[in-house]
C-alpha cells in the first residue's frame, strides 16, 4: 500500500495500523499529489489511500494521473469532505472507493478488502455516499467510466460548451480554430452517446461538471 496524506501524524498512524494487518504492507508514503504519482510509478502498489486536499498537487489530479498510468492500482479516497461535488469528482477521476476520515479503522479495512476484491464500496458506507452523490453505485461507476474515456482537452471543451460558449469562443479561449472545436464536440457526442447539446448539458449536470441554477425546474 501507498498512503498519500499531508498530515504527518495521521499518515504515521495509518502506516502503523495498516502494517499490523497480516495481508498488507506499506511500500511508500506521500505528503502531496505529485509525490504520490511519482511513488506510485516507482513502487507499483496494489492499493493507495489518497487524501484529496494536499499541498504539492491535489488528490484529484494524482488519481487521474495514476489511473492513466495503471488501471490495476486501486485507489480509496480518504477525506474530510462529504459533499456531492467531492464524491462525484473523486469517482470521475477514477477512485475505487471513498471513506471519510471520521470512519473507524475497521470501516476503512472493510473498504480496503472490498475494493481489492474488485467491488466499488461496502455496505452502509456505499448507501450513504450514493445518497449524497445522487445515484446508485452502478450509476456512479458508469459516469466515472464516461469521464475517464475523455481526454484532458475534451474535458475542457465539455466544460466550456455546456457553460454556453460558442465554438468560436471556446476556440479563442484554447487558441484553436472553431473547426477544431467542432471536431472535439463531435468526439464528445460519440464517446458519451449524446446526440444534441441539451443531452450534453443534462449529462454534464449528472456528472457534476455543471451545476444547474437553483431556480431551474426539471
Amino acid at each position: 500500500m501507498l498512503i498519500a496524506e499531508d498530515q504527518h501524524l495521521l499518515r504515521s498512524g495509518l502506516c502503523h495500523m495498516v502494517s499490523e494487518l497480516d495481508d498488507y504492507c506499506i511500500v511508500g508514503e506521500a505528503s502531496g499529489g505529485i509525490e504520490a504519482h511519482r511513488l506510485a510509478g516507482e513502487t507499483l502498489p496494489d492499493l493507495i489511500l489518497m487524501d484529496l486536499t494536499m499541498p504539492g498537487g491535489s488528490g484529484f489530479e494524482a488519481i487521474t494521473a495514476i489511473k492513466r498510468d495503471s488501471l490495476r492500482i486501486r485507489i480509496i479516497v480518504l477525506s474530510v469532505h462529504w459533499s456531492e461535488d467531492h464524491v462525484r469528482e473523486a469517482f470521475a477521476a477514477g477512485a475505487d472507493g471513498y471513506v471519510v476520515k471520521d470512519a473507524s479503522f475497521d470501516q476503512l479495512v472493510r473498504e480496503m478488502r472490498c475494493v481489492m476484491q474488485g467491488k466499488r464500496m461496502a455496505g452502509a458506507d456505499a448507501n450513504r455516499i450514493c445518497a449524497h452523490a445522487g445515484g446508485s453505485q452502478e450509476d456512479i461507476a458508469h459516469k466515472a467510466r464516461l469521464w475517464n474515456a475523455l481526454t484532458g482537452r475534451e474535458r475542457t471543451v465539455l466544460r466550456l460548451v455546456v457553460e454556453g460558449h460558442t465554438n468560436r469562443q471556446v476556440g479563442e479561449c484554447l487558441s484553436l480554430s472553431p473547426k477544431t472545436i467542432e471536431k472535439h464536440r463531435a468526439n464528445l457526442m460519440r464517446k458519451l452517446g449524446i446526440r444534441n447539446l441539451n443531452g450534453l448539458v443534462r449529462l454534464a449536470i449528472d456528472m457534476g461538471v455543471l451545476t444547474p441554477p437553483r431556480d431551474e425546474h426539471v
